[in-house]
């Protein structure tokens, strides 16, 4: 065969799954060596960086308009009191001598945080979420540090992600796993953290912000903050590991402690979206999915000394995950997850049981709080207006039973029918013969308290809202 016959040397063709067979333990991927490579000056120049904006950094956390800045945003969150049992608003008064005093002693370093007020509240999924609520002061200088520390780090946080960070939202985490589903990355390495706040590792935490901050009176402040008791029952609890949820500071220093699963993942050469603990990982195929699931989950538990909940993990098809109570089909589309409407259902019910005792008027204004965060939460959703129908038609039925039931006697629901148009044998029919929720369904009765009366008494529409017409 001629030298110009000879078949060209084919190039190496690497599958997705190839990226990340492991050798020695180590995770290997084409090139991979110099993207780490680079990543690691990028690392060094940064830190670098850091530590020069971190010098002398405690002095402009303790100004006086630091400390003023910090409190309008405590004041805009309000928030329950802490141990101290000291309300944002009782805070208020004799702010300045508070601030005065705050401003001298961060100034001197013998500022001490007090211990933190634990509260449990369910999940949307079971079980109960540890939160640990400061007191109105410790949450004005912990708001002071998260302003001056979220302008040194975020700037180098991940583009992928968006959890607590300003500009950013779940939104916006959405649709980028919306737009790694229409790439064909179907499958889905959806991992959960296992009490991920209450189980950081502080040294590695204080390790790892040692490298960035070069001013000690702060790292000894987050220190005390991380150490600090936990008062629940009456009973004090030394906190050994974690970051209770509750204080402004918790979550920059979640997404300190995650970025670092976050350059693994961009070194690994994956596409991912993490939101908080939330971090799911799109692949094209089920076995390069487990593959990066097995390798990710080594690197969480040996790496970064947490634990993965390997019963709620897994490797799933895109339109089995719900990813911040939404879910992506496999056309891209977005759509609500199954969960987010039954969780929306029980908000609703517990709003409208006909043994309240409230006035009308006052449920429709609860219900329309309800209706509106719910639907602006959920607008970037594409595929969901029949479920807004539906889920309108079923609100105004709940609706349509409490004002039935505060008539209360046969009688004067039965005016109340006549008054609203029903016919004189309807409406003894409907309170002779039903009970109230079939009354509420009984069609003469559903015609006369229909779309129009609600909207007469104020209701918000799910759908109206969706589509941007109120």
């Amino acid at each position: 065969m001629s030298k110009d016959n000879k078949r060209p040397k084919p190039r190496p063709f690497y599958k997705q799954g190839d990226l990340f067979k492991e050798q020695g333990g180590a995770v290997k991927q084409p090139g991979g060596g110099t993207k780490r490579k680079q990543l690691r000056a990028e690392l060094s120049s940064r830190l670098a960086t850091q530590r020069t904006l971190t010098m002398g950094i405690m002095d402009k956390i303790s100004e006086h308009g630091s400390l003023r800045q910090a409190f309008r945003s405590v004041s805009s969150n309000q928030g329950a009191p802490g141990i101290d049992g000291i309300s944002v608003s009782e805070y208020e008064f004799g702010l300045m001598k508070r601030i005065n005093r705050l401003h001298e002693e961060l100034r001197k370093g013998i500022y001490r945080p007090q211990a933190v007020r634990g509260v449990e509240i369910p999940k949307p999924n079971g079980g109960k979420r540890q939160l640990g609520i400061p007191t109105v002061g410790d949450r004005l200088v912990q708001q002071s540090i998260q302003n001056a520390l979220q302008k040194v780090y975020d700037p180098y946080f991940s583009e992928y992600s968006y959890g607590f960070r300003p500009g950013r939202s779940a939104h916006h985490a959405v649709e980028q796993a919306a737009r790694y589903v229409m790439e064909g990355k179907i499958w889905v390495v959806d991992i959960d953290l296992k009490s991920f706040f209450d189980e950081i590792n502080h040294d590695r935490l204080m390790s790892r912000l040692s490298k960035a901050i070069s001013d000690e009176g702060l790292l000894k402040l987050i220190r005390h903050y991380l150490k600090v008791g936990l008062m629940q029952g009456g009973l004090m609890s030394q906190r050994i590991a974690g970051s209770p949820q509750g204080g402004p500071l918790s979550p920059l220093l979640s997404n300190i402690v995650l970025d670092e699963l976050d350059r693994e993942l961009e070194a690994r050469g994956l596409s991912f979206v993490r939101y908080a603990d939330d971090c799911n990982v799109f692949v094209k195929s089920r076995r390069s999915a487990e593959r990066v699931m097995s390798s990710l989950i080594r690197f969480i538990e040996e790496q970064l000394k947490l634990k993965v909940n390997r019963e709620k993990s897994g490797v799933r098809r895109c339109d089995e995950v719900k990813f911040l109570g939404h879910t992506i089909e496999r056309n891209g589309k977005i759509r609500i997850a199954d969960g987010s409407v039954k969780r929306f259902k029980v908000k609703i019910r517990e709003l409208t049981k006909r043994n309240r005792g409230l006035g009308f008027a006052q449920i429709i204004a609860q219900v329309n709080l309800a209706i509106q965060g719910w639907a602006v939460y959920y607008r970037r959703c594409n595929t969901w207006l029949t479920t807004l129908r539906d889920l309108d038609g079923w609100i105004r039925k709940r609706l349509r039973c409490y004002a039935l039931k505060q008539h209360q006697r046969r009688y004067a629901t039965y005016r109340f029918l006549r008054s609203l148009g029903v016919r004189e044998n309807q409406a003894w029919h409907a309170v002779m013969y039903r009970s109230w929720w079939p009354m509420a369904n009984y069609p003469p009765v559903m015609k006369a308290m229909g779309i129009r009366w609600f909207v007469e008494q104020g209701l918000r529409s799910l759908a109206v809202i969706q589509r941007g017409k109120r």
